[in-house]
C-alpha cells in the first residue's frame, strides 16, 4: 500500500505549481521564505543550499555577495547612523 502512495506521489504534475511561482512574484517570495525556513533547521541543507546557489545561481550568488558587503558597512558606523 505504501509503495502505491509513493507512486502516486511521485507521479504529480509540478508544472502549474511552477508556473503559479513564476507569474506571482508573491507567492514565489512566500516559497522561498518557507524553503529557507525549512533548511534554517538542518545546518547540512544550508549548506547544500549554499554550494548549489553558489555553483548554479552565480547572479544570486553575487548578489547575496554585495548585500552582505553592504550589511557589514553599516556595522562600521554607530547604531544611531547606520541607516545614513
Amino acid at each position: 500500500m505504501k509503495t502505491e502512495e509513493l507512486k502516486k506521489q511521485n507521479n504529480i504534475d509540478f508544472e502549474p505549481f511552477y508556473e503559479a511561482l513564476e507569474d506571482d512574484p508573491k507567492l514565489l517570495e512566500e516559497a522561498l521564505e518557507i524553503l529557507l525556513d525549512m533548511v534554517d533547521f538542518e545546518p547540512k541543507s544550508i549548506k547544500k543550499v549554499a554550494l548549489y546557489i553558489k555553483e548554479d545561481s552565480r547572479n544570486l550568488y553575487k548578489e547575496i555577495v554585495e548585500l552582505s558587503k553592504s550589511n557589514q558597512d553599516k556595522g562600521n558606523t554607530p547604531s544611531c547612523c547606520g541607516e545614513l
